[in-house]
């Protein structure tokens, strides 16, 4: 991948340990990018930053604390130069009906998924002044319409999306660019999580087969590079979620048509119990989120 725009570049990726984060860190790296991977789980940070071809640094930090943060801003800086570009990736999820929910853990997800994306911003935002570089959101179908059993990731990915719109608009004379992706499913261990709750996976079912279908992370990573490279300003993946941005308004309909034939049978069936953050990355995230 010669010539990328990329190459010998600092970019900072968080939520790198596994998954869509760790997948678009290879490829950056695959572009001559240096790349600082942020998040829990040290061993498996180091051991993703150790297989890449360019110069790579792996960082434990809990993203939702601001002087952990900084930081590891500073040690980005000293060991690779400043950022051009960063991704905010991190996110935990749990699937449950919001009257049960903990409200500690329904917090979490907002912290996490809301607030340290903010916060990521906020730390790098100097750097990417300096650079007149690229940070991009990692957002969410669920940015642009909500579904029951899922309450506080939808309502974060909605709020990234809002930020991210406030906050281009006020770097954008600056030379900074800002942007979101849109994502349906794909196969981390996030979404093996979600399928660990009967009740998410019966609503998924009734739903059209394009928004069931799971990527592979690879190939969502490749684009996700691709618009850093590009500096895009709206990423969807699969494309045609674009066509949702011009139906919104009529979606909170459809999923209440769907939610009210499908939640009665299976509350009937079973108690729909919270799951709690979800997959290997939500359980190394628990203890950081305990009060």
């Amino acid at each position: 991948m010669g010539g990328s725009p990329l190459e010998g570049r600092t970019v900072v990726v968080t939520g790198a340990a596994r998954g869509l984060g760790a997948a678009l860190v290879r490829d950056l790296a695959r572009r001559g990018a240096r790349t600082a991977l942020l998040g829990h789980e040290k061993p498996a940070l180091d051991e993703v930053a150790a297989s890449l071809p360019t110069a790579a640094l792996a960082l434990e930090v809990d993203v939702t604390d601001d002087t952990a943060l900084k930081s590891a801003a500073q040690e980005v800086r000293r060991c690779l130069g400043r950022p051009s570009a960063v991704v905010a990736n991190a996110g935990v999820a749990e699937a449950g009906l919001f009257a049960a929910s903990d409200p500690a853990v329904w917090r979490r997800v907002i912290d996490v998924n809301l607030s340290a994306s903010a916060l990521t911003a906020h730390t790098f935002l100097p750097d990417l002044m300096a650079s007149r570089g690229y940070f991009l959101q990692i957002g969410s179908l669920a940015s642009i319409g909500a579904v029951p059993m899922m309450s506080a990731y939808c309502a974060s990915k909605a709020g990234v999306e809002a930020f991210v719109h406030a906050l281009r608009a006020e770097v954008a004379h600056h030379g900074v660019a800002v942007g979101i992706a849109y994502l349906n499913w794909v196969d981390t261990d996030m979404i093996r999580g979600d399928d660990a709750s009967a009740a998410l996976r019966a609503l998924r079912s009734h739903v059209p087969p394009p928004i069931r279908r799971v990527s592979e992370a690879d190939v969502v990573a490749t684009r996700l590079a691709q618009a850093v490279e590009r500096r895009r300003t709206a990423l969807y993946v699969p494309a045609w979620l674009r066509l949702l941005q011009v139906a919104r308004a009529a979606l909170p309909p459809v999923v209440m048509r769907v939610s009210r034939r499908t939640l009665p049978r299976l509350e009937a069936e079973r108690p729909l119990r919270p799951t709690g953050l979800l997959g290997a990355g939500g359980r190394a995230d628990e203890p950081h989120g305990k009060p």
